[in-house]
């Protein structure tokens, strides 16, 4: 090896082509390969999510149905034979609050936790929960357990 043959590594050097709009000399100089006029000619060009050029977007075609309530609240929703399924792992003892529920990923921190009715329960339990169904607060405290609203 000499001097004669050194050439760098495969894949290392790129070439980048042609610079564009850096004046006549260049051959790429003038439009900067945009042509001429129209939006993509100008500087700071961008366009708009879902711009289909000119034609009614899609979002806009399509017709909107119904009402969404702002002032909707969303609960998350845990069922008792789920509740009963962590009791017979030995995961809960005697209380399931809502710091059990974040532990065992049933709910989040700013979520509002609601007990459904599906299943039945057989420990007694003091379940703390936002809101309880009629049929799973019935079921909590015929086990002997106590139903808590936050």
């Amino acid at each position: 090896m000499d001097l004669s043959n050194l050439q760098p590594a495969e894949g290392s050097v790129r070439n980048q082509g042609k610079r564009v709009g850096r004046g006549q000399g260049s051959g790429k100089g003038g439009t900067a390969t945009r042509g001429h006029k129209g939006a993509k000619s100008r500087s700071g060009y961008s366009k708009k999510l879902g711009f289909e050029g000119g034609q009614m977007p899609l979002q806009r075609r399509v017709p909107k149905f119904g009402f969404t309530n702002i002032n909707r609240k969303e609960y998350q929703g845990i069922n008792l034979d789920t509740i009963q399924q962590m009791v017979d792992e030995k995961k809960i003892k005697d209380a399931f609050d809502l710091d059990m529920m974040m532990a065992h990923r049933l709910a989040g921190k700013n979520d509002l936790v609601k007990i459904l009715g599906r299943g039945e329960l057989k420990s007694k339990l003091t379940v703390t929960a936002h809101k309880f169904t009629a049929s799973a607060k019935a079921a909590i405290e015929a086990a002997g357990g106590e139903a808590v609203t936050l």
